[in-house]
């Protein structure tokens, strides 16, 4: 049920429209009819402005999200997900990102933790389509919540194993699924704190670092300029990091260094550029910092 003294507004909608996104919310808190009501409002979402606030302040609604993404942990391990409950938990997964995009929920969203139920999923390694399905979707809401550029969330992301859960899927996901996980990982890396966390040892530095030039030797092999993109950039804002500069001077792939990628960016200045300025940032000023990141012993 709504919750009283709560006020939003669904603005654009008529009334009819309006009571039945209420009647489906309403419907989520009942087991008989939660899985049509989580269909109807995860194709509402994009045009109900509101829907956040709506969801998070309705009495138990969160809590029959939640109960939606427990219940699929037995079919994690051993791998028996079917499609059907993959598109079932997926639906559940989109109203909880509307609320990890929303201005007004997010904060609470966070405070309560809820990204962490979705981590067993992040963990899970099945190539089978429901299990990729489910991944993205799940990092589709961790995507959701850094495209914010909130502070906030990268302080809690930081607490969490986010960065080791990205990176394995970027080394071994679907295409989709590594660009998303890229996409986490330098929205993490453009964030001073983050940046700083990265490169504040060298184990941590050097995992990223290992992940990184794999996939670039993998998108030698099968180009993707989207996913490329993000490669770059993560590698350019590592560039900006004194003692990472120093350890990329001698880990940087050759294939960013030659003409590997010339067809692939011909029509991405974006991007050319900014190899071009990771490429300068790696040859000025070659001088070693004795505090920079030490490299292992040969």
């Amino acid at each position: 049920m709504l919750a009283t003294g709560t006020t939003v507004t669904t603005a654009g909608l008529t009334q009819v429209d309006r009571e039945k996104i209420y009647q489906w919310i309403n419907e989520l808190s009942s087991p008989e009819t939660r899985e049509n009501a989580l269909l109807e409002l995860s194709k509402k979402r994009e045009s109900v402005a509101d829907l956040a606030p709506m969801l998070w302040h309705s009495c138990g609604t969160i809590a029959a999200l939640l109960q939606e993404i427990v219940n699929i942990y037995p079919s994690i391990n051993p791998p028996t997900l079917t499609a059907h409950q993959s598109n079932r938990v997926c639906n559940a997964l989109a109203l909880l990102q509307c609320v990890a995009s929303h201005v007004e929920t997010r904060s609470a969203f966070l405070a309560a933790h809820i990204p962490l139920f979705l981590y067993p999923f992040l963990h899970t390694v099945s190539k089978t389509r429901p299990f990729e399905y489910l991944r993205l979707t799940s990092l589709g809401v961790i995507g959701a919540l850094v495209k914010t550029d909130e502070q906030e969330v990268i302080n809690f992301l930081l607490t969490t194993e986010i960065i080791p859960l990205c990176l394995r899927i970027m080394e071994s996901g679907s295409e989709l699924s590594k660009t998303v996980a890229t996409f986490i990982l330098q929205k993490i890396l453009l964030d001073d704190t983050g940046l700083a966390y990265i490169c504040q040892t060298y184990e941590r530095f050097s995992h990223v670092a290992m992940i990184l030039g794999k996939m670039v030797l993998q998108l030698s092999k099968e180009p993707s300029a989207r996913l490329l993109k993000h490669v770059v950039r993560c590698y350019l804002r590592l560039s900006d990091n004194s003692r990472a500069r120093e350890a990329l001077r001698q880990c940087l792939p050759d294939q960013l260094k030659d003409t590997t990628f010339a067809q692939v960016l011909k029509d991405d200045s974006t991007t050319k550029r900014w190899l071009a300025q990771l490429v300068k940032n790696l040859q000025e000023g070659q001088v070693t910092d004795p505090r920079g990141i030490p490299l292992p012993p040969q």
